[in-house]
């Protein structure tokens, strides 16, 4: 009996050593990935977001933009139009001078 109980003793101490083992490598990997974690926080804390300045310049680039299109727009409308009205001046003096052209052949 006192060998079965000797076995059974070492395959105890055996296990309990086994168990201690695992526990100390997982709370040796928990350690550093906290390590790990607070280091990275504290970088994204102190690094400066130089997103957010690109993301200012590029809206005022982008409405920059959209200004000097609503400009273009603005003068090729006024040129469009200044067009269609010298267009409708030429035409309506066409139109006076076939009218005086048709009296003259009248009274002629």
């Amino acid at each position: 009996m006192k060998k079965d109980e000797l076995i059974q003793a070492l395959r105890d101490r055996d296990n309990a050593k086994h168990k201690n083992a695992v526990l100390w490598c997982l709370a040796i990997i928990g350690a550093i990935a906290a390590i790990a974690g607070i280091a990275y926080a504290v970088y994204r804390y102190l690094t400066p977001d130089y997103l957010e300045d690109f993301d200012d310049d590029f809206d005022d680039d982008f409405d920059d933009f959209f200004d000097d299109e609503e400009e273009e727009t603005a003068e090729a409308s006024e040129e469009a139009a200044s067009e269609e009205a010298e267009e409708t001046e030429e035409a309506e003096e066409a139109e006076e001078a076939a009218d005086e052209a048709e009296e003259t052949a009248e009274e002629e």
